[in-house]
């Protein structure tokens, strides 16, 4: 191929829509103020699968950076706040604790809050982790809040929050977005998938016979992956010999309750359960192992375990858990369910998208698609990837359950290289590294490990600087601030109640 790094492209295609495509669309059309010209190829006859409604703090980066009004944003998704997720029956049966967003406690010199938490722990002098943690407690009062810049040196003023959200609204609030700034939509199936001599993409060919030409393709046909995979015959690393879970019926239901602050993750005999409250239903799914759970029987867990009336029939979803072994391969990049498939246990599923599209962005290309800039962008691709999948095993992994072969295989199965270093260094004085700035940080690993029962042996030699007053003393402070913080803080309900209310004809915007 010639050298055309100096040529620029002209023409970006999305094949597929959903929230990925449509993601896609509507970051790519803001960066990229028009120069180029974005098409999205869509059918209204083709699902998309629409169950990752539980999303990370991230989500708040990508709509800022489209200039989203979060308040009309959430009237539209009929979202809801999340702080963390809560993890029911994973270490035991009975066991219960939260993954929550943001910092626990603060830090004591060159010590993070941890080691100290960890000392007194170990010593039977400070009670859970939870305790430290505002998001946690608030999580736990059904309470909610924005961080608040009136006061800086407050927790309050540090609140990392996600979103429950309706992924299917999602997406066509994005469409709005993207086709007002620029992107075409062509409705239609593509039949015909045509190829340079070089065995880059050249143009898909729709049902109707229209041909659509493109530079760059973006792989946005979910499982299907009909560019990436079905084109390019790009390959796919299997991972379900550690995340065994293949199969999962998902439905909606009815509201019932308080509006939860929280996804609720609870382990199952063959998997888990998810319960994500949106504004006007549940979403609910099951998540399973097919070799150690029948699909009637599945169903049957689901359906047996929803807070309200189901509001449709389950709808089962089949995957294998792994990764494309190129992200971009030629001229095609493949984002969301293309690119592969890590279950929604830690709602990375839109961060996935979110994060691949930033790195493109990093590393857009010009006509040339030089080989060593698509190299280091699949180099980092995989980095993320595979170290969302340790944390994921993690979950698994650390368990004492052996109630059901499934748990039982789980326990004592092999884990990657990756994941027994982190697991024999926590072990070993309760350390975490994070490294390469990898998603999941020290405090993520830490909730976790110890939550599922991991136990550390030690702790840090120096988190002994402290006497046991001056330790009971600095942690007793931070239990009792925390504790200040939520009680200032409104419900959750009547948080949504007053942004859902900003939005009404007569209301002053909140």
């Amino acid at each position: 191929m010639k050298n055309e790094t100096s040529t620029p492209l002209k023409n970006i295609v999305i094949v597929g829509g959903g929230t990925a495509g449509w993601m896609a669309a509507a970051s790519l059309s803001r960066l990229l103020q028009k120069r180029y010209a974005i098409r999205l190829i869509e059918s209204d006859e083709i699902s998309t699968v629409g169950v990752g409604e539980s999303t990370i703090p991230m989500i708040r980066l990508f709509n800022t950076a489209l200039g989203i009004n979060e308040d009309e944003f959430m009237r539209e998704t009929k979202a809801t706040f999340k702080l963390g997720i809560d993890f029911v029956d994973w270490g035991k049966l009975g066991d219960r604790y939260m993954h929550g967003f943001g910092s626990i406690g603060q830090p004591l010199w060159t010590l993070e809050f941890f080691q100290y938490w960890l000392r007194a722990w170990q010593a039977g002098k400070a009670p859970d982790l939870e305790r430290y943690s505002l998001n946690r407690m608030a999580a736990k009062a059904h309470k909610f809040m924005r961080p608040s810049t009136d006061m800086p040196n407050s927790p309050l003023a540090d609140i990392p929050y996600a979103f429950h959200l309706d992924a299917g609204l999602y997406a066509r609030y994005l469409r709005k977005y993207a086709e007002h700034h620029g992107v075409v939509r062509t409705e239609g199936k593509v039949v015909e998938v045509r190829q340079r001599a070089d065995d880059f993409i050249e143009s898909v060919v729709m049902e109707n016979g229209t041909v659509v030409e493109g530079d760059l393709f973006i792989d946005c046909s979910g499982f299907r992956a009909l560019l990436i995979e079905q084109t390019l015959k790009t390959g796919f690393e299997d991972w379900s010999h550690w995340l065994p879970c293949d199969r999962a019926w998902a439905v909606p239901c009815e509201l019932s309750g308080e509006l939860l602050p929280y996804t609720i993750a609870t382990a199952r005999p063959a998997g888990w359960q998810w319960r994500i409250g949106l504004q006007h239903r549940t979403g609910n799914g099951h998540v399973y192992a097919s070799r150690f759970m029948s699909d009637d029987e599945a169903a049957s867990v689901l359906m047996n375990n929803l807070d309200g009336k189901a509001l449709a029939d389950p709808r089962m979803l089949r995957f294998t858990a792994g990764k494309r072994k190129k992200t971009w391969n030629k001229n095609v990049v493949a984002i969301g369910l293309s690119s592969g498939f890590l279950e929604p246990l830690e709602s990375t599923s839109i961060h996935l998208v979110q994060s691949t599209l930033s790195r493109l962005v990093g590393f857009f290309p010009d006509a040339g698609f030089q080989q060593a800039d698509i190299d280091e962008f699949n180099a980092q691709c995989d980095f993320e990837v595979e170290r969302i999948r340790d944390f994921l095993i993690l979950h698994y992994h650390a368990t004492e359950r052996s109630d059901t072969p499934f748990w039982d295989h789980c326990r004592t199965m092999e884990i990657p290289d990756t994941l027994r270093r982190k697991l024999d260094l926590y072990r070993s004085h309760g350390r975490v590294i994070r490294e390469n700035n990898e998603l999941f940080a020290e405090v993520g690993w830490q909730q976790v490990l110890h939550g599922q029962g991991v136990r550390a042996q030690g702790h840090h030699p120096l988190a002994g600087l402290l006497d046991d007053r001056e330790l009971q003393a600095f942690l007793g402070n931070i239990e009792e601030v925390i504790g200040k913080c939520v009680n200032v803080m409104p419900s959750h309900k009547d948080f949504i109640a007053a942004v859902v209310a900003a939005g009404q004809p007569g209301t002053a915007r909140r």
